[in-house]
């Protein structure tokens, strides 16, 4: 790409770039959090989470101290949650191993856990204008059109390919004088709301540039590898409530795989219903210490997780429970570290 493509495209983003917060006062850390948080998550969905855990742990030092559990409940929501662990530990490395100060290096950066060749990019062009490339799904997008780039852009060559355009355009861009958080940040820009999978050609301020549009292949890039066909699973869940109205939770331990919720969080007990109802709801009992009655017939909700599609069925239950699970007033059970399944069943049975 010319020096006249990234003028084009820096003058464009200063003026389109959405009001992000975390591109006001854009720290190490600041950035690093939000960067952490976008992964495979939508921008809008991230905005209002990352003011509040900014809030919340408006430091490094803050979030080192914090426990897990703090930090998963901050989290609730997101999905994901291995990222929100590393980001704990990651911040406790930080403070450990560099006083508390971002590190500024590659090296450094990439030794943080959970920090990969994309995040540190962002990181060292947006905080430490460094021209350091990015490159996510919304990059590999822009450059397969502009070149029209004719193979599987996730493959390795494509993923060599994508990797040097983006070199070549932080680096060049840095010695015209651009701002390498700016060239990154356009880049990312225009793959989210001009060059998305639906494009917008007409707004597109590098048009001129971009080989698709010229060959009429935009609609047929970039090339990406076939998607698995979504496997399917079914849980039944036991809504409990005691007489005053709160709703029992458990907790599985941190790695336990019998289940596809995530594991170390609040959780209604559950199994995967593959027998008769009257079964399941002995195995949970079983495994549970509980004793149950169902009422009515369960509720059911539909759920994704990575390449699964669940089906989600909530039954609600009065009786007894000795486990070592907790009672949860609904209030509560709402700010506890609980993923988005179990906050969607919670909307189910109204808690």
């Amino acid at each position: 790409m010319t020096p006249a493509f990234r003028k084009a495209l820096t003058r464009w983003y200063h003026d389109n770039a959405r009001d992000l917060p975390w591109r006001n006062r854009p720290t190490p850390y600041r950035v690093w959090v939000s960067e952490i948080m976008l992964q495979q998550t939508r921008v809008e969905f991230v905005r209002e989470y990352f003011t509040r855990f900014m809030k919340r742990f408006p430091t490094i030092r803050k979030l080192a101290a914090a426990t897990e559990e703090e930090v998963l409940e901050a989290w609730s929501g997101l999905g994901y949650y291995r990222r929100a662990r590393m980001l704990r530990s990651a911040a406790k490395r930080i403070v450990d191993q560099h006083g508390g100060r971002f590190p500024s290096t590659r090296a450094e950066v990439l030794e943080l856990p959970g920090v990969g060749r994309y995040t540190a990019g962002a990181i060292l062009s947006i905080a430490f204008k460094r021209a350091e490339p990015i490159v996510d799904g919304n990059i590999e997008r822009v450059f397969a059109r502009l070149h029209a780039y004719p193979d599987n852009v996730k493959a390795k060559p494509g993923q060599t390919f994508v990797w040097d355009a983006s070199t070549e355009h932080v680096v060049k861009g840095n010695k015209e004088g651009h701002a390498p958080s700016d060239l990154n940040q356009a880049l990312m820009e225009l793959g989210a709301t001009v060059c998305k999978p639906a494009p917008d050609c007409g707004t597109c301020p590098v048009r001129r540039w971009c080989a698709a549009l010229k060959t009429e292949t935009i609609d047929q890039l970039p090339i990406l590898p076939t998607r698995a066909k979504a496997k399917r699973k079914r849980y039944l869940f036991v809504a409990l409530l005691d007489n005053t109205g709160r709703i029992l939770m458990v907790k599985r331990k941190q790695g336990d795989r019998t289940s596809l919720l995530p594991s170390g969080m609040w959780e209604l007990p559950h199994t995967e219903w593959n027998k008769s109802k009257l079964r399941v709801l002995q195995q949970i009992e079983a495994a549970h210490n509980l004793t149950l009655s169902a009422r009515g017939k369960p509720a059911t909700r539909a759920h994704a997780i990575m390449d699964y599609r669940l089906t989600l069925a909530v039954q609600k239950c009065e009786g007894d429970a000795a486990s070592s699970g907790k009672w949860f007033t609904p209030a509560a059970a709402r700010q506890a570290a609980i993923a988005s399944a179990t906050r969607k069943l919670l909307d189910v049975v109204q808690v």
